[in-house]
C-alpha cells in the first residue's frame, strides 16, 4: 500500500471516529456550536430570532411553526415538516450532519447567508428548553 493510500486511510478513520464521537444528542450538539460560539447559549435569543424575519420574508417559524412542538408544513412547498423541538421529535438533532445540512440550508433560506453558531446555539437552546 502506498504512503498516500496510507495517510489518506488514515486520515478517514480519523473523520469517522470524530463523527461517532460528535454524533448522539442534542445537548452534545448544544454544547459543541457554543463553544464554536465562544459562549453560552441565549433561550430567549434563539426563541427571537426563530420567529422573526430576518430581512426575507420567511422567518424559521414560518415553516416550523412559532411553537414548534407540532407538525410544520413547508411554506412554499406544503411538504410536512415533523416537530422540529427534540422533546417531541426524538430523531432531531441526533446527528451532527443531518443538523448542520438543515441549518446551513434554512439559514440561507431566512437569512440568505449561513447561521453563527451562536444563532445556530440560541436556538438550539431554545428548541431543547421546550418540553411535553
Amino acid at each position: 500500500m502506498s504512503f498516500i493510500r496510507i495517510v489518506c486511510s488514515v486520515v478517514a478513520l480519523g473523520a469517522a471516529l470524530a463523527a461517532t464521537a460528535w454524533a448522539g444528542t442534542p445537548q452534545e450538539q448544544l454544547s459543541a456550536l457554543s463553544a464554536q460560539a465562544g459562549r453560552s447559549p441565549n433561550p430567549a435569543q434563539g426563541q427571537q430570532f426563530f420567529t422573526t424575519t430576518q430581512g426575507r420574508e420567511w422567518s424559521c417559524a414560518s415553516c416550523h411553526n412559532a411553537q414548534p412542538t407540532g407538525e410544520g408544513k413547508h411554506a412554499n412547498t406544503g411538504k410536512s415538516i415533523a416537530p422540529l423541538a427534540p422533546a417531541f421529535n426524538p430523531e432531531r438533532f441526533t446527528d451532527p450532519a443531518k443538523s448542520e445540512k438543515w441549518f446551513r440550508r434554512n439559514c440561507k433560506d431566512v437569512l440568505a447567508r449561513e447561521c453563527t453558531a451562536a444563532e445556530k446555539a440560541d436556538v438550539l437552546a431554545w428548541l431543547i428548553n421546550l418540553k411535553r
